[in-house]
């Protein structure tokens, strides 16, 4: 089984199945398919907001859920050589800072993706399939950041 679970499918078939999913949940329950709005499902539960969790709040934990069982059943380490360049920088001492840089960078990724009206998924893949000129603006906002980043990223490093 974790053979099976190290050789990731190509990418014409991810694609595929991530396709299945979205027009399979616009169709069935006519919302968008975006991670994000499970974090907003489940603060709104926590916060009283609703009595009960939604569809989203679920979704999310299958992907949490679903990630765990991966991991469990490959058996071993799918990350490789960590995060690349932040485990590579940021050694013995200083070490802590991978962990802060990445809740750092996942809380920008949140308030970005919240203030955007959604994630990179519900923007990029589903509102651009619907034609949303506000995704496409967001979309197109997330890859020239992402971009520039990477750039600045290798800058500094080099």
């Amino acid at each position: 089984m974790a053979d099976f679970l190290l050789t990731r499918p190509p990418p014409e078939v991810i694609g595929l199945l991530l396709g299945v999913c979205v027009v399979g949940v616009m169709a069935t329950l006519n919302q968008q398919l975006g991670a994000l709005g499970g974090y907003s499902a489940v603060y709104e539960r926590v916060s009283g907001r609703t009595a009960v969790l939604g569809w989203k709040a679920w979704f999310l934990a299958g992907i949490l859920l679903g990630a765990l069982a991966f991991r469990l059943l490959a058996g071993g380490n799918t990350v490789g050589g960590g995060y690349g360049w932040l485990t590579r920088e940021f050694t013995g001492d200083s070490r802590w800072l991978v962990g802060a840089l990445l809740v750092a960078g996942g809380a920008m990724i949140g308030y970005g993706a919240k203030t955007a009206g959604g994630c990179t998924a519900a923007n990029g893949i589903c509102g651009t399939s619907l034609g949303s000129a506000a995704s496409f603006v967001a979309t197109g906002t997330f890859l020239a950041v992402a971009i520039g980043v990477s750039f600045l990223i290798d800058a500094v490093i080099a």
